[in-house]
């Protein structure tokens, strides 16, 4: 399909609201998170990752850009440490909160 002049995919608009709005990520990955694939977590985080600077985000994570990429690829499988190491070079962490459905079963 070719690209009509003047126009951006839906994904670089996303890429540049979230670099105009950086508080937009964590709603962002917040939304992601409610989808049962984990990768459109993983899709959405590499956004995020992609909107701060993939290669500045890679360097304070600790990890190498190349292997942010395929980690962060829709068949990526990200090891715990690397994940919060990445979330934390975006100025983000993750947070747990129990689900009201297993609260009431657990009653």
């Amino acid at each position: 399909m070719k690209k009509l002049k003047g126009t951006v995919s839906h994904r670089e608009r996303v890429i540049e609201d979230l670099r105009a709005d950086p508080k937009l990520a964590r709603a962002y990955l917040l939304a992601a998170m409610e989808d049962d694939d984990p990768r459109v977590f993983l899709t959405a985080l590499r956004n995020v990752v992609e909107a701060r600077g993939m290669a500045r985000i890679a360097q304070v994570a600790g990890v190498r850009r190349e292997s942010l990429y395929r980690t962060l690829s829709p068949t990526g499988n990200p090891r715990l440490s690397t994940l919060l190491a990445v979330l934390k070079a975006t100025g983000l962490r993750l947070s747990l909160q129990t689900q009201k459905s297993v609260r009431d079963r657990a009653a």
